[in-house]
């Protein structure tokens, strides 16, 4: 039952932080959009690391990467794992540039 409660309040900040980047991204607003709908199971902080599916790798390979990481927001920094966000990335064929900053965070 914890489990689940962990997934609500994930999901429910997801969506706040959805909110605010979808009002300040309209460029990218679909990808962002695609990204949080396919792929934030596997960029959380909490759970392990594990393979995207190929949903997730088909809106990964064809996002703007640099308009979505101009409008990661504090919020979204503290729900997703840089280090699976790099993971995924690499995993789908499309490894971020290494010095790219996404929000506040660069990308090792």
């Amino acid at each position: 039952m914890a489990g689940c409660s962990i997934r609500i309040l994930i999901m429910a900040a997801l969506l706040m932080a959805a909110v605010h980047l979808q009002v300040s991204a309209q460029e990218c607003q679909s990808d962002i959009e695609g990204l949080i709908r396919e792929c934030t199971k596997y960029v959380t902080k909490i759970g392990p690391k594990i393979p995207p599916s190929q949903a997730c790798c088909d809106v990964v390979k064809n996002a703007n990467f640099q308009c979505v990481c101009q409008h990661v927001t504090q919020q979204v920094e503290q729900i997703i794992s840089i280090d699976k966000v790099v993971y995924v990335a690499d995993t789908c064929g499309k490894p971020l540039p290494h010095g790219q900053k996404c929000g506040d965070i660069t990308i090792p």
